[in-house]
C-alpha cells in the first residue's frame, strides 16, 4: 500500500512538473504517506557552522523501503541570498502519516509546529535573519565561530523542547498553519539543492541510520555539511539524554487534532533580528 501512494503521488508530481516546475514546487508538498507514525526526534548537539552564508536545516525521519531512517541535520549553503528553509513535517490524516516536504523561500513557512531546536522551534526561524547579502546568526542557539563568522548577535529564547516529531493525531502537535503561513505556502519557493538530496540519499543508504538498527539512535545524527557522514563535523545522539521505548503509532479512526497557535514572530528578512521561543535540543 505504501508503495502505491508513493507512487500515485509521484506520479501526480511528474504531471506538474511538465506543466509549469516553478510554480509545481510551490503547490505540491505531500510525496510519501505510511501508517506507522515517526519515532521521537533525537537529542544531538548541533556541528559548527561552515562560514558565512550556511543555514542549518534540522535533521528529520524519512522514510524508505526498510521503514523510518534518521536524515541528520546539516549546514547548507542558501542556493540564493535572502532565502530561508521550512523544514519538512510529517502531518497525520485520513488515517495516515504524511509527510510535508521542505523548501527555500523569502518566508519560512508552516512546518507542522515541530520543534525542531536550533532554532526551528514550531513556528518561524529565531537562529538567524538576513539583512541586505547577509546573514547574522544568533549565537544562543546556534554553533558559530566569531574568528570566521563575524555577523552575529546574542538573544536568549525559552528553552521548550519536545521531542513529537509529527503534527496531528493521537499524541502529534496541535498546531494549525496561521493564515499568514498558508499565504507563505503560495509564494514562489526554491526545491531542496543537490547537495540536500544526496544528502538524503546517503541517509538512506546508511544501516546504522535506520531505526531497525539504531533503535532511535542514529550512527550519525547530525553533520557540518551535507553528505559528510564521517570526520570531526560528523555528531551523533546525546545518548545521556535519548532514552526512550519507541511504541509504533497506529492509525486511529479519527481526524487530525487541532487548536489555534499564536502567529509566528515578525519576518527575519529585515534589519533587526527575530523573536521566538526554543532552545537547541
Amino acid at each position: 500500500m505504501d508503495r502505491i501512494l508513493k507512487a500515485f503521488f509521484l506520479a501526480g508530481l511528474l504531471c506538474l512538473v511538465v506543466a509549469g516546475p516553478a510554480e509545481a514546487y510551490a503547490e505540491v508538498s505531500v510525496g510519501v504517506s505510511v501508517n506507522v507514525g515517526p519515532p521521537p526526534l533525537p537529542y544531538y548537539p548541533q556541528p559548527l557552522c561552515p562560514g558565512p552564508g550556511f543555514i542549518w536545516t534540522p535533521g528529520y525521519w524519512a522514510y524508505g523501503d526498510d521503514g523510518y531512517y534518521w536524515v541528520p541535520g546539516t549546514w547548507v549553503m542558501a542556493p540564493e541570498v535572502g532565502l530561508l528553509w521550512t523544514p519538512g513535517y510529517w502531518g497525520w490524516r485520513s488515517g495516515y502519516w504524511w509527510w510535508h516536504r521542505g523548501y527555500w523561500g523569502p518566508h519560512v513557512g508552516f512546518y507542522g509546529g515541530i520543534n525542531y531546536g536550533y532554532g526551528y522551534v514550531g513556528v518561524g526561524y529565531a537562529g538567524g535573519y538576513w539583512h541586505g547579502r547577509d546573514f547574522y546568526y544568533n549565537r544562543t542557539i546556534t554553533n558559530v565561530n566569531v574568528n570566521v563568522t563575524h555577523n552575529t548577535y546574542n538573544q536568549p529564547v525559552a528553552n521548550n523542547v519536545s521531542r513529537v516529531s509529527f503534527n496531528g493525531g493521537t499524541g502529534g502537535v496541535t498546531a494549525v498553519a496561521t493564515a499568514q503561513e498558508e499565504s507563505y505556502a503560495h509564494e514562489q519557493h526554491v526545491e531542496p539543492t543537490g547537495a540536500q538530496l544526496k544528502h538524503e540519499q546517503a541517509a538512506a543508504g546508511n544501516p546504522g541510520q535506520r531505526f531497525s538498527t539504531n533503535n532511535g539512535h542514529p550512527d550519525v545524527a547530525a553533520t557540518a555539511r551535507p553528505g559528510k557522514f564521517n570526520g570531526n563535523g560528523a555528531v551523533r545522539t546525546n545518548a545521556a539524554r535519548d532514552s526512550y521505548d519507541y511504541h509504533p503509532k497506529q492509525p486511529h479512526a479519527q481526524h487530525p487534532m487541532h487548536e489555534a497557535r499564536p502567529h509566528p514572530p515578525r519576518e527575519h528578512g529585515g534589519g533587526h533580528p527575530p523573536h521566538g521561543h526554543g532552545r537547541g535540543r
